[in-house]
């Protein structure tokens, strides 16, 4: 155990998180994704529902503020303007960790596409369909008066 780190982020996974790097993206899936087929890189988080696991993440991984376009989620249906009911849970989110930051939603093909080309996937058991959200990573600036 760690101080300040929340423990479900396990040793492999933090051990990614802090291999990414500035523009790097995560993506969280849900049970029904095809996350083996999709991904380059896989952790699995069985037993894990999405919102805890993309709350914890949150916590610990700056979100890129170089672009505006920098968190993704999947589409009901493959539709951008649909809307599953998860994804006002995600919205919540993103709003307590990151402020000010939208959500791009994507669709079908464009979400795939996207998941296959991060850095890793991470595989929730998460049973709610459409709960996938993508993430990348930004800087931490340094403190001010530091010599950084």
């Amino acid at each position: 155990m760690l101080i300040g780190i929340p423990p479900i982020l396990g040793p492999e996974l933090l051990s990614t998180l802090r291999a990414m790097g500035h523009g790097d993206e995560i993506a969280l899936v849900d049970g029904n994704y095809p996350a083996e087929e999709h991904a380059r890189r896989i952790i699995r988080a069985d037993g894990i529902e999405l919102l805890p696991m993309l709350d914890a993440i949150l916590r610990v991984l700056p979100i890129d503020d170089f672009i505006e376009d920098a968190i993704f989620r999947s589409s009901a249906k493959g539709i951008p303007s649909e809307v599953a009911p998860v994804h006002g849970d995600i919205e919540n989110l993103i709003r307590k960790h990151a402020p000010g930051r939208t959500i791009t939603p994507l669709a079908g093909a464009d979400f795939y596409a996207r998941v296959a080309a991060a850095h890793v996937v991470i595989a929730t058991s998460e049973p709610l369909l459409y709960a996938n959200v993508i993430l990348r990573k930004g800087v931490i600036y340094p403190e001010k008066g530091s010599n950084a």
